[in-house]
């Protein structure tokens, strides 16, 4: 009835519907509640957070953030209410992989066995090449992962895909962090990472090269996972006009969001900056 007010006269709504238009006059009358007050204060929360994070995040972790922000509420509370509002996280499948039958030359044993986690920095580290389609040709981009807290370490833009690539994303990753002897660095068998220079780079901070089993992308599943996520939350959303756009844009995911901001669910929602801070 009261949101067709200005469309008929209340009077006649309440006979048709067989109320009486006391009660309605009482019920508009009526203070909110202390339950309405909150929800309203948590909707908004909500819509404010999906909006600020730029539809990346579902209820988890928007549940995760409103918490420390001191608006506790539980994960299927904001799942109700964002459907209700019809808004959902950007999502799509894992990650494709197509078999391809590498060279066995230069091949390094694979010593991670899916043994992702670490119980420090800079033990383990994965890396590897993804492609973006961006203003009608490729970029190339080249990452280096601490498995101890997912930290993007190091990485490289580049518009061909060679062995420089993974050597100045491997290079960044050097000056940012204190390396020792014996640091694992993981990837597949790509013929950039069977490369003697790459390996010998490697070797030459005195770092152990480790590699995937032939047509196994399990083997690298955290550097998978998270272009997968670059891939859903930034490069589908986007029409870049230009390569400029596109270095810039993936810099803040990589840089300000994904290290620092987003929260992930294998660090108890923690960012990989927040996680590495909080163990130190």
């Amino acid at each position: 009835m009261d949101a067709f007010r200005q469309s008929y006269a209340v009077r006649l709504m309440c006979r048709v519907l067989e109320v009486s238009a006391s009660g309605y006059y009482r019920w508009r009358q009526r203070p909110t509640s202390l339950r309405e007050q909150r929800r309203a204060v948590t909707e908004a929360a909500i819509m404010e957070t999906y909006a600020s994070f730029k539809a990346r995040y579902g209820a988890p972790r928007i549940a995760q953030e409103l918490s420390a922000t001191g608006i506790p509420c539980s994960v299927n509370y904001v799942a109700g209410i964002m459907r209700e509002k019809a808004i959902r996280a950007r999502n799509g499948k894992a990650f494709k992989y197509s078999r391809t039958s590498e060279a066995m030359t230069n091949v390094a044993d694979n010593l991670l066995w899916r043994q992702f986690a670490a119980p420090a920095p800079n033990l383990k580290w994965t890396t590897d090449i993804t492609y973006i389609w961006v203003n009608d040709r490729w970029l190339y981009l080249a990452t280096v992962m601490d498995l101890y807290s997912r930290h993007i370490v190091g990485w490289s833009l580049d518009m061909s895909m060679t062995e420089q690539l993974i050597t100045d994303a491997l290079t960044m990753a050097y000056g940012r962090r204190e390396v020792n002897a014996g640091l694992i660095v993981h990837s597949d068998r790509g013929v950039q990472y069977r490369s003697s220079g790459y390996q010998d780079y490697l070797r030459s901070r005195g770092c152990v090269p480790s590699m995937s089993r032939k047509g196994n992308c399990w083997d690298n599943a955290p550097m998978e996972s998270f272009f997968s996520r670059l891939k859903v939350e930034l490069i589908y959303a986007e029409c870049f006009d230009s390569i400029a756009a596109a270095k810039s844009a993936i810099f803040e995911y990589i840089e300000v969001f994904y290290n620092r901001k987003r929260r992930h669910s294998a660090l108890g929602y923690l960012s990989p900056v927040e996680y590495e801070r909080r163990c130190a």
